[in-house]
């Protein structure tokens, strides 16, 4: 059954709804979530446009301040292409095994169009981070593996990409199916995190207070 979704760009102030159809995917979110995993390592099976399509279009309906959906993805297939944002990743070469890159960016135009300075340093980033959790878990539903690249020279991508000045790369997303075996980091226990009321010291911080490693990084 499909639903209404509004248009990001409207004429005349005119908010145009269209229909949309209800992205197929599995419904046992939990599991998704507890199943993901950063993949580094990928067999030689390129990845379908029906498929891709499908993630990209999960993209869409993260939350973003006004509505505004500041985020741009470029898909990347072509080798050489690759290759060059590979160079300007400090040279991660395990990402040329991937057969699709997603360069997650965020549109200053639209992310400063409102809320300004904020728009800029924060609600784009919080949107666009957004989009790519929604990005990682349809992946993960449909059996590929990703790995959320941060580590990368915005000076070389946005060149490469040929990005205008208002659009900054933020991420970059290696798809396809994994040949990685093995365990999941270990994560930290809820506890850890979670505060009531006000913030409070917990165990992990109490290490990092003393310079220490928290407990879950020794398994990374």
């Amino acid at each position: 059954m499909p639903f209404k979704s509004l248009t990001r760009f409207s004429k005349g102030n005119q908010i145009k709804e269209t229909e949309e159809p209800i992205i197929d995917i599995p419904e046992i979110l939990n599991s998704l979530i507890k199943e993901r995993k950063s993949v580094r390592k990928y067999q030689e099976k390129d990845v379908s446009q029906e498929l891709l399509e499908k993630i990209l279009a999960s993209a869409g309906y993260a939350p973003s301040a006004g509505n505004y959906q500041p985020w741009e993805f470029i898909v990347v297939r072509n080798p050489s292409l690759k290759a060059d944002i590979v160079e300007g990743c400090n040279d991660q070469k395990w990402m040329l095994e991937a057969p699709v890159f997603i360069v997650a960016c965020i549109n200053n135009r639209l992310a400063g169009a409102v809320y300004g300075e904020r728009g800029l340093r924060l609600y784009g980033i919080q949107a666009v981070a957004a989009a790519i959790q929604n990005v990682l878990l349809t992946a993960r539903s449909l059996g590929l593996g990703t790995c959320w690249v941060g580590a990368f020279s915005e000076i070389i991508v946005s060149r490469v990409l040929q990005c205008p000045d208002y659009v900054r790369p933020c991420a970059i997303i290696t798809l396809g199916y994994s040949a990685d075996e093995t365990v999941k980091a270990i994560r930290q226990d809820m506890k850890e995190y979670v505060h009531y009321e006000v913030f409070g010291e917990t165990h992990q911080l109490k290490q990092v207070k003393e310079e220490k490693s928290p407990t879950y990084m020794k398994f990374q």
